[in-house]
């Protein structure tokens, strides 16, 4: 199956439901149904969501499904590995995202955050199988996988299974060279494997969108006119190979700067690729814990820790070495959460944490700093 089949009406800018806009805890239907309205009038299609996150196949049937037809945009979402326990389990969440979504069929279907130990669990329960079946019988028109691994892992995953018809991975300019994300080397693995690829955390969970940013200084140099978020979005969405690329967008304003960004999509230039490589020498001279809020360590933590929001707690610390203006938001990470000292160093997070975080040691020190 060729890129262009898969990729010709999708467009290069995916809608990931991770990040939606929220009024307090609830989601803020009337704000994402004005994005999901501008961005099918862009002419993008591709819907990205997962059975683990939170309320956001719900989110997705009220703001898409019921309002727009169904051959007007494009369902992705995932089989959840790391909490399937046995073959059963797969039918059942598969048909539940059904029903959350309000649909009888899901266009791309994936298993979901596959590492080498959780390809081993995949394999014993059949997951692979599974969403072969789910094809044949018409509920899925297209399975693959989303990735979090070193690339010899990924070409033993797509030598083992060349049926699969795309992979998602993350990609970004930060961690291209990263020896544990190793962004490159699995892009360059799927590109010798000639298979598809739908790129995840182009912008690093907005690390690499952020006005607040220490590589503000560097890119508003250099272009005062373009958006933080824009030069990470060309980077990533100009490879080639691209189904599409995925963006948590929370506000309007992103979402349409990052239309305007794709639909006027350049490569970047030798000279930008030096202000991009000046960039990257800023972020990784700034302490901080590489933390995208993707909530995947929320789900079996015994203590009821919030983890990703007391690490942008820690991140300001790291950042201002002062507590001045982090107090109060640290204790509205523990309000009705877990502190840090609480944490019992299960390191069950860290076995889900595709950014490989050390988080029970993080606790730790942010412990002391914090409830000293």
């Amino acid at each position: 199956m060729s890129d262009k089949y898969l990729g010709e009406s999708i467009g290069k800018l995916g809608f990931g439901f991770m990040r939606l806009p929220r009024i307090g805890n609830d989601f803020d239907y009337e704000a994402i149904n004005k994005m999901v309205d501008a961005y099918l009038a862009a002419g993008f299609t591709y819907f990205d969501t997962a059975y683990v996150y939170q309320g956001s196949e719900e989110a997705m049937r009220e703001t898409l499904v019921k309002r727009h037809p169904r051959d007007a945009y494009t369902i992705a979402t995932k089989l959840p590995m790391f909490v399937l326990k046995e073959p059963a389990d797969m039918l059942r969440t598969f048909e539940e995202s059904l029903e959350r979504l309000g649909t009888d069929y899901i266009d791309f279907y994936l298993l979901h955050g596959l590492d080498a130990d959780q390809n081993v669990g995949a394999e014993k329960i059949g997951a692979w199988e599974f969403a072969k079946k789910m094809k044949a019988e018409g509920r899925v028109r297209h399975y693959g996988f989303s990735f979090h691994d070193t690339a010899d892992k990924l070409d033993e995953m797509l030598t083992n299974h060349p049926d699969a018809e795309f992979v998602q991975l993350q990609i970004n300019y930060l961690d291209w060279e990263n020896d544990e994300i190793q962004s490159r080397l699995v892009y360059e693995t799927a590109r010798k494997h000639n298979i598809p690829i739908i790129i995840m955390e182009p912008l690093k969970g907005g690390l690499l969108a952020s006005e607040d940013s220490p590589i503000t200084k560097v890119f508003k140099k250099a272009a005062p006119e373009k958006s933080i978020a824009s030069w990470a979005v060309r980077y990533a969405a100009s490879l080639d190979g691209v189904i599409t690329m995925l963006s948590g967008m929370t506000t309007m304003e992103q979402l349409q700067d990052n239309i305007e960004t794709v639909k006027n999509l350049k490569p970047l230039s030798e000279m930008e690729m030096a202000v991009v490589k000046e960039a990257i020498e800023v972020l990784n001279d700034t302490p901080r814990v590489p933390c995208t809020s993707c909530k995947y360590c929320l789900e079996n933590c015994p203590q009821n820790i919030n983890i990703p929001q007391l690490f942008d707690v820690y991140n300001n610390y790291l950042i201002h070495n002062s507590t001045a203006n982090s107090e109060f938001p640290f204790m509205m990470a523990t309000q009705n959460h877990g502190k840090p000292s609480e944490c019992i160093a299960c390191r069950v997070c860290e076995a889900h944490c595709p950014q490989h975080i050390a988080i029970a040691d993080h606790m730790s020190d942010m412990a002391k700093i914090y409830e000293a």
